[in-house]
């Protein structure tokens, strides 16, 4: 079993800004295999919206935290603990502001380098051991505000197109890891 988590912030106010991307990757996900994906549903008592669904025999379940970013630990720990997920079988999907934008790199076992919502799964779980699909948003005037003014930005019309080539990558590096294995995702997407 493996549970994907995309990372963002809940209400209409931040559905287009940069810490959505998560948000955003796990929703071209389901949309991408509506037949997979059938059952997803608002849960009060994970605190996140889930998505069960099945590829090659291993169960998915697809969700994302209804806590705002730096809380998402709760959700992700309560779902991990409901179903009994092991630490290796989290994959989270999430903005990196130390990543040049439109590129994605894939980690194991890494620190949350700043990432607010990846550092409040840590201490959830006890654990940094899973696997991080960190989608890169760093742009030029980037540096002129502070990070966490940045994050909560709109995407821009002409960022928004790099952002949507880099979901498209992101679906095939989860699909290349779901069917061959993180390692090979990595190698290939890396």
């Amino acid at each position: 079993m493996k549970l994907i988590i995309g990372l963002g912030n809940p209400g209409k106010k931040y559905e287009t800004t940069w810490h959505n991307l998560g948000f955003l990757a796990v929703d071209a996900l389901a949309a991408s295999k509506p037949e997979m994906f059938l059952k997803c549903k608002q849960s009060a008592k994970f605190k996140a919206e889930v998505c069960e669904g099945s590829e090659l025999e291993e169960k998915i379940i697809l969700a994302k935290p209804r806590t705002f970013m730096n809380k998402s630990g709760q959700a992700v720990k309560a779902i991990m603990s409901f179903y009994k997920i092991k630490p290796q079988d989290l994959w989270v999907i999430h903005d990196d502001i130390d990543i040049e934008l439109g590129r994605l790199k894939i980690s194991h076992n890494s620190a949350a380098a700043g990432h607010k919502g990846v550092q409040s799964i840590i201490n959830e779980i006890g654990s940094q051991e899973f696997v991080r699909f960190r989608l890169g948003i760093k742009t030029r005037g980037q540096g002129q505000i502070p990070a966490e003014e940045y994050v909560l930005q709109k995407i821009g019309k002409e960022d928004k197109m790099i952002i949507d080539e880099t979901l498209k990558e992101t679906l095939a590096a989860l699909s290349v890891a779901l069917m061959e294995g993180v390692t090979e995702a990595k190698n290939e997407f890396n």
